[in-house]
């Protein structure tokens, strides 16, 4: 018996195979969810169907958060297969590549902050509002995925930081206003991983072999393992847990000075 037998997941984000999207959406159709996906655009549409194919699922659905009328359509889109659903998984982080380099403030822009917050954090909440409605009277999850990085400077990952640290604050407040309605929301902090987006990061390869040399457990977490936090979280075994922010780091957040 799976811890989410039963579960349907919406998994907004995947973009690759490296991605922890993918390790979520991986760990959660071994635990019995039933999955759908997103795709940003038709570029991406068929490696995500592939992607959904390996989890016995044909629910890819077209979803770019840029856009308010694409973030209503894929609830209009998902009614079609499924009548409701229990997990809302948002993977998505976006800074315009030339923002993540060098010294935060000789690079931020007025339009590169507010991309990053709008992909970044206002996205979480818009698709939240979107899809209450199919949520409600399942004791649904909403899960999101931060970085240590919201909490402490980190090279080059500048404006990023900042939207991850509105990220965090909307995790809190969407879990006090989703509560009454027996909606959880809650965030992982996972430590680095060369993922995609990642690579947009200048010195991403010094932040992995740094985490690997200093972190208690003396290497770098996985997107298997992000996906297994992921999926206790978003299970009933994880019921009272709520508007928190999960480490998944191997302990790194935790180190003053190695």
């Amino acid at each position: 018996m799976g811890l989410l037998d039963n579960k349907r997941a919406l998994v907004v984000g995947v973009a690759s195979n490296r991605s922890i999207a993918w390790g979520i959406a991986q760990a959660m159709h071994r635990e019995g969810a039933q999955i759908a996906l997103t795709y940003q655009n038709e570029k991406l549409q068929k490696r995500v169907e592939k992607f959904a194919s390996e989890l016995d699922s044909k629910i890819t659905l077209p979803c770019d958060v840029s856009s308010d009328t694409q973030i209503q359509s894929v609830f209009g889109d998902l009614s079609k297969y499924w009548d409701s659903f229990d997990i809302l998984v948002h993977s998505i982080a976006f800074a315009p590549r030339e923002l993540l380099d060098g010294e935060y403030l000789k690079n931020v822009t007025r339009e590169g902050f507010r991309i990053a917050h709008e992909i970044s954090s206002y996205s979480f909440s818009a698709l939240a509002e979107a899809s209450r409605e199919m949520m409600k009277g399942r004791k649904g999850a909403m899960l999101t995925l931060s970085y240590l990085g919201a909490v402490r400077s980190m090279p080059n990952y500048n404006v990023m930081g900042l939207a991850k640290a509105s990220l965090e604050a909307n995790v809190r407040y969407m879990a006090s206003s989703l509560g009454p309605e027996g909606i959880r929301v809650n965030a992982i902090s996972a430590g680095p991983i060369r993922t995609l987006a990642a690579s947009g990061i200048a010195g991403m390869r010094d932040f992995l072999t740094h985490v690997e040399s200093t972190s208690p457990l003396r290497r770098n977490v996985t997107i298997e393992e992000v996906g297994n936090a992921a999926t206790f979280l978003c299970s009933d075994s994880a019921s009272a847990i709520t508007g928190e922010i999960t480490y998944v780091d191997c302990g790194f957040n935790t180190i003053g000075m190695s």
